[in-house]
């Protein structure tokens, strides 16, 4: 009832206190923490739109120039001159120009937002293992005052190909795989990377790129040629400067499709070169299988047929993506082994795990003199001088040399202890142990850098907790409180 003698007292509701936490900052009531995919913490350096289903390269600013001039130049063409043929010619033009459109288009798209063919980089288990692996192959040959080779060697069709080690994905790189340096990827089959098309061109998107650049170099040389003809027709009724007039959207469209079809369609000539070869630009820029290097060096991918080498870059399967952009990141799930920068493995510096340490091992001591000072204030309320003599008694040096150990010299100002009344200004009485005031973790004197979970610091731990005799706890409780309270 309450005091003033009223109604019945309300039911109220309490909340349970969790005491299962794991921490005790854990809050009792946990939010459920949305599942992250794995192009959210992506390595690389790529961009990604529509829930990591387009993946690009970081600089994309020459792609959409690319994608500028094929709209423009074909907006105008359909605009300005598909009329004008499509009565004076055929109809059939503007269909033509349009189905050359759309294929470039789609190929283009295909080729800048799909994933090139990117190597998944180690996880730090399996780079620890390789590192390992490569330790004990060369352990014997490096004489351990140079590092060990980072090369593998493999047989392949007869021809000894090296597999070198990627020292930022922690991995050795497949045949044909090089490392982009603009992406930050391995990617596999990798050709070259490409910033008209802003992303790599690997083993996933080279037919694609391809088709892009031949069926583009078919557009240029369409509109090139037919934008020329519908010039020379009006200026066969009007004269060339009225005809010029008449149509200036077509100078323009010549102009551009001058100056872009001797590169457009001289790099069609060379991947298509390639393609027969089976080779890729990489190699060749390098010179891997060309006849300098030796009468034996020779393309081990040929098929040795044109024809087969085409249909196998063209039409064969493609492989699927092999990083998994879109798959949800599991919690036990290791991440890739980052390139090493000093931080350790969960993002901490060296100083900071330091710092951890030592508020451990503050809050280990404190706990140690609090359960050591407690019997002493109920069963002693007053000493005297002599038993707190600290330089002629034996007994009260020696247990608290472990205990102090690495601990700092007590300020000179510290009061004499000879006398019952500078003794009882430092230590309180039974009834004043109640409001004494320990001192905090920060205020406290840093104690010695020990590992938590150290041998050393487990062992001193054990020493001060393992005290047998009743005397020697209450002489270490009283070192302790006596410079705390001279601090």
């Amino acid at each position: 009832m309450p005091p003033g003698g009223g109604g019945p007292m309300k039911d109220c509701e309490y909340s349970q206190i969790s005491t299962h936490s794991s921490s005790p900052m854990e809050s009792p009531h946990k939010k459920k923490i949305a599942a992250r995919r794995k192009w959210e913490v992506f390595p690389g350096r790529n961009k990604f739109f529509c829930n990591g289903r387009i993946m690009m390269a970081r600089q994309t600013g020459v792609f959409y120039l690319t994608l500028i001039l094929i709209l423009v130049t074909s907006g105008l063409f359909f605009a300005f001159d598909c009329p004008y043929l499509a009565v004076k010619i055929t109809p059939a033009i503007p269909v033509v120009g349009g189905i050359l459109f759309f294929f470039v288009m789609g190929t283009l798209l295909r080729t800048s937002f799909s994933d090139p063919g990117v190597l998944p980089r180690a996880t730090p288990d399996e780079a620890a293992d390789l590192e390992r692996q490569i330790d004990i192959t060369n352990g014997a040959s490096s004489g351990g005052y140079r590092p060990p080779p980072r090369t593998k060697e493999v047989i392949i069709n007869g021809q000894t190909v090296k597999l070198k080690y990627c020292f930022t994905c922690k991995i050795f790189r497949p045949p044909r795989a090089s490392h982009c340096s603009l992406c930050d990827n391995c990617v596999e089959r990798f050709d070259h990377h490409c910033p008209w098309v802003g992303n790599c061109v690997g083993k996933r998107n080279y037919r694609f790129f391809y088709m892009f650049i031949l069926s583009l170099s078919l557009l240029t040389v369409f509109i090139f040629a037919f934008v020329i003809t519908h010039v020379i027709l009006r200026s066969q009724q009007t004269g060339f400067l009225n005809a010029l007039k008449d149509s200036p959207a077509s100078v323009l469209e010549a102009v551009v499709c001058f100056f872009s079809v001797w590169s457009i369609v001289g790099l069609s000539g060379f991947h298509t070169y390639l393609i027969s070869s089976n080779q890729t630009t990489n190699e060749d820029i390098k010179g891997s299988w060309s006849n300098k290097r030796g009468k034996e060096n020779y393309n081990p991918y040929s098929y040795g047929n044109i024809f087969t080498n085409c249909c196998v870059a063209l039409c064969g399967p493609v492989s699927p993506s092999l990083i998994d952009r879109r798959g949800y990141i599991q919690p036990d799930t290791p991440q890739p082994a980052a390139p090493s920068n000093g931080m350790s493995a969960y993002g901490a510096t060296p100083s900071q795990s330091d710092m951890c340490d030592q508020d451990q091992c503050i809050q280990s001591t404190k706990f140690v003199l609090q359960a050591a000072a407690t019997p002493l204030l109920q069963s002693e309320p007053s000493l005297t001088s002599d038993e707190l003599h600290l330089s002629g008694k034996p007994g009260l040096g020696t247990p608290c040399a472990s205990l102090t150990l690495g601990q700092p010299t007590p300020p000179s100002s510290l009061p004499n202890l000879t006398t019952e009344a500078g003794l009882t200004d430092i230590l309180p009485l039974k009834e004043e142990h109640v409001g004494h005031q320990f001192l905090t973790p920060e205020e406290a004197p840093s104690p010695p850098r020990l590992l938590a979970g150290s041998p050393l610091a487990h062992s001193r731990t054990m020493h001060v907790l393992g005290l047998a005799s009743q005397d020697s706890l209450h002489e270490d409780s009283v070192r302790g409180l006596v410079k705390l309270s001279s601090v």
